[in-house]
């Protein structure tokens, strides 16, 4: 193989589409006609992350006419609830307002923000304050114990 046929096939591997551009999924999105392509390539990231990695069944993407944004929706396990998912650039704002869009669709919600290196970070979004889960493991409140015994010591 000469140098010269070498650049050949660097040139022809080059001049192949971006896989990316052909996908289903990301035709789809496009096809919504959400004027941020920010979000529409982030929208794309989280549908890659869910059904590829997560395996979630029956991710479909819909379009938030309010929001102008790409939604996901779709189920963790077969037979689970379906959950919405909200993919932002780490760089959009988000207001009161557009989580309470995303909110009255009634289903669960999940943000994911989606950094410029690909890195998502998902939240779970709810309709109101929700107490927390207790600390689970061997956790003692020994703070005010030994502040008593400090005290009775005086």
């Amino acid at each position: 193989m000469s140098e010269a046929s070498g650049r050949a096939d660097v040139s022809q591997e080059a001049a192949r589409p971006n896989w990316i551009l052909q996908h289903p999924a990301f035709q789809q999105m496009k096809g919504l006609e959400v004027d941020d392509s920010a979000q529409v390539h982030a929208a794309f990231l989280v549908y890659m992350d869910l059904t590829e990695v997560r395996q979630w069944k029956e991710v479909s993407c819909v379009k938030s006419p309010e929001l102008q944004v790409v939604l996901l929706e779709g189920r963790e396990k077969e037979g689970a609830s379906f959950h919405t998912v909200l993919p932002l650039p780490v760089e959009r704002s988000l207001s009161h307002r557009s989580i309470r869009h995303v909110l009255d669709r009634g289903f669960p919600v999940l943000l994911c923000a989606v950094a410029s290196d690909s890195t998502l970070v998902y939240q779970r979004m709810t309709d109101g304050l929700v107490t927390p889960d207790p600390p689970v493991g061997p956790f003692q409140d020994v703070g005010r114990r030994q502040h008593r015994k400090r005290r009775q010591q005086h």
